[in-house]
């Protein structure tokens, strides 16, 4: 890609869409989710209901005070972090001493007159592309599964069923270490970015996933169906999805996809794993 591919900074325009559903097995939605530009994120709590729920909705609130801006600085995201941290530490004075959750999620950033997908990622929360109708899941799980995947041990068909598929190795809170992953990644018109908690995508493989995102023109539809088809194919845990949609409007004066509104919409769930063993979370 040469320096001028992309959508310019001024002429980037995005429509989203988003959805949530507590599942069939759940009594409580530890889903919370951020759909404000500049900034979107799918946050899945852990350490039961008077935790993972808390820790998940504060984590949506320190990335909140960012929202307003049409871009972001790494830097931003960073403190948003930190803040996060802090106020899901101070739990532990509650006696919730292993509220935690995942973060996953992109904002808009700017470099060189240019617009970017500034992905960051903590634990196993998703975040795909879909760009000229192929996937690409950009961020990369934190999980015991993924550590066996690169080490060669594990292949795709195991990981599916594999027994420690929903233990984290990081986390922010729950004892997890604090250390997220970042990834830039140009904009091109087209671009369709899936966010999603471990409830859509432990439920559906990559094949159904892109056959949605591809067949529902409109990101709340999109986000919708995603979260439909987990519910059909076991809705084990809390889902959620929110779907961006990217174009640039010097060359394209309306969205590629039909302009949305934001939409609000097994027995196993994500455990963090203890600097020593594995723990569990009710």
């Amino acid at each position: 890609m040469s320096e001028h591919d992309g959508i310019s900074s001024g002429d980037l325009r995005i429509a989203v869409g988003s959805a949530t559903h507590t599942g069939l097995r759940r009594r409580a939605n530890e889903d919370s989710f951020l759909a404000a530009a500049p900034v979107f994120l799918v946050a899945d709590g852990m350490g039961g209901h008077e935790a993972g729920e808390v820790a998940s909705a504060l984590a949506v609130d320190a990335f909140a005070e960012l929202t307003g801006p049409a871009y972001l600085r790494p830097s931003d995201i960073r403190t948003a972090f930190e803040r996060a941290y802090a106020a899901i530490s101070s739990l532990a004075s509650t006696g919730n001493r292993r509220a935690g959750t995942t973060v996953s999620g992109v904002a808009l950033a700017e470099n060189d007159g240019h617009a970017y997908w500034l992905v960051f990622n903590l634990g196993d929360s998703r975040t795909y592309r879909l760009a000229g109708g192929s996937l690409e899941q950009i961020s990369v799980d934190h999980s015991v599964v993924q550590e066996l995947l690169d080490e060669g041990e594990l292949d795709r068909a195991a990981a599916a069923s594999h027994p420690g598929r929903n233990v984290i190795t990081r986390a922010l809170g729950a004892g997890g270490a604090f250390q997220p992953d970042y990834w830039l990644v140009p904009v091109e018109t087209g671009d369709r970015i899936m966010i999603c908690s471990d409830g859509v995508s432990g439920e559906l493989d990559d094949e159904l996933i892109t056959r949605v995102l591809r067949e529902e023109p409109k990101a709340a539809d999109a986000a919708t169906r995603l979260v439909h088809e987990g519910i059909l194919h076991g809705g084990r845990d809390n889902l959620t999805a929110v779907v961006i949609d990217a174009w640039d409007a010097a060359s394209n004066g309306s969205a590629p996809h039909a302009e949305t509104d934001g939409d609000q919409g097994h027995g196993e769930d994500t455990i963090p794993r203890s600097p020593v063993g594995v723990g569990g979370r009710n």
